[in-house]
């Protein structure tokens, strides 16, 4: 009797045994990329910086979650160059998420551009979450996306996502939602709920994005400022030169012609000789005059010159600080 019992038991716990075994292989098999994703979180020991952007950009757990799965790495030039490689030579990239599912952030020095490495790590963060959105999702997303979209009337921001369209075809919408995810301060309250689910503040993110793009925008309006003073202040010295050259020659007629006058005494008297020497006089001062505001305008000239070759110097140490390859090609010089 107590075998049987025993055989009962042992059937019974073999059955619990299998029917465990059954519902962990259909959640597994379910929820596969959570399970990966939580299996790569475990193996993972983010380092201060990684947990320092993580902190600044106000990260949900659900966001970080995600983020830890990719093991993110802040590389410097070399390592970075090898494990994102650019599109085009002339366009420079930050970061990114690579078909390993990992990301990758370019560590960039200039204090001037503090915020630069958070934003593209959540940048490419909402990549990795894209990634694991089903279609439907992303296919409603991307029609909310593009509809903000068709509303900006931003350039640049036209010409950006134009370069995505040449090296990431069919990844229009899966950039749209990174960039505004982290750089658009202004969303529609469905979106607004959506982003929620991976920052507690997307405003935290969008000002950090605002603090580095301001230094390039502030330079890029003086230069602009700039560019147009000297190319009215240019043609105004065009036009005044051009005018001060035809009275300079009709005056040096003038006078010759007063003196062959003067020479030969074809003066009636003093008096209309006095007079028309005045005339003479007081044109020769006006040209002075002429001349001296045409000098002024030169030295006013060379002094916006001066002012926008030192911005550009300036705009190009911060091209240089977050190009990879500049970095590299200068440190090979050496």
């Amino acid at each position: 009797m107590q075998k049987h019992r025993t055989n009962r038991v042992g059937a019974a716990i073999s059955f619990v045994v299998a029917g465990l075994f059954i519902l962990i292989s259909s959640f597994v098999f379910l929820n596969r990329q959570f399970v990966m994703d939580q299996l790569a979180v475990w193996a993972y020991t983010p380092s201060s910086e990684i947990e320092s952007i993580e902190s600044k950009t106000a990260m949900t757990n659900r966001g970080q979650f995600v983020f830890y799965a990719t093991h993110p790495e802040v590389a410097t030039a070399e390592r970075f160059n090898e494990l994102c490689p650019r599109q085009e030579t002339q366009s420079p990239i930050l970061g990114c998420y690579t078909s390993e599912d990992r990301i990758y952030i370019y560590n960039v020095a200039d204090e001037r551009l503090n915020g630069i490495e958070e934003v593209t790590a959540a940048h490419e963060m909402l990549h990795a979450v894209w990634h694991r959105m089903d279609s439907a999702e992303q296919k409603r997303l991307g029609q909310q996306l593009e509809a903000v979209y068709a509303k900006s009337t931003d350039e640049a921001f036209k010409n950006r996502m134009s370069y995505y369209q040449r090296n990431e075809p069919g990844e229009f919408q899966n950039e749209l939602y990174a960039i505004l995810g982290t750089e658009q301060a202004k969303l529609t309250p469905e979106l607004e709920r959506h982003y929620a689910q991976y920052f507690t503040d997307r405003q935290k993110v969008v000002a950090l994005y605002e603090q580095y793009n301001t230094v390039y925008v502030g330079i890029l309006a003086q230069l602009e400022t700039l560019a147009t003073q000297m190319t009215t202040l240019g043609k105004s010295i065009d036009d005044k030169s051009a005018n001060y050259t035809a009275r300079s020659s009709s005056f040096s007629a003038q006078v010759d012609a007063f003196n062959a006058r003067a020479t030969s005494g074809q003066f009636s008297s003093t008096s209309q000789f006095m007079n028309e020497r005045a005339i003479l006089m007081n044109t020769s001062r006006q040209l002075d005059a002429e001349r001296d505001s045409i000098n002024g305008d030169i030295t006013l000239y060379g002094t916006y010159y001066a002012q926008y070759q030192e911005l550009a110097k300036e705009l190009d140490v911060l091209n240089k600080s977050i190009d990879s390859y500049e970095l590299l090609e200068a440190g090979s010089a050496l």
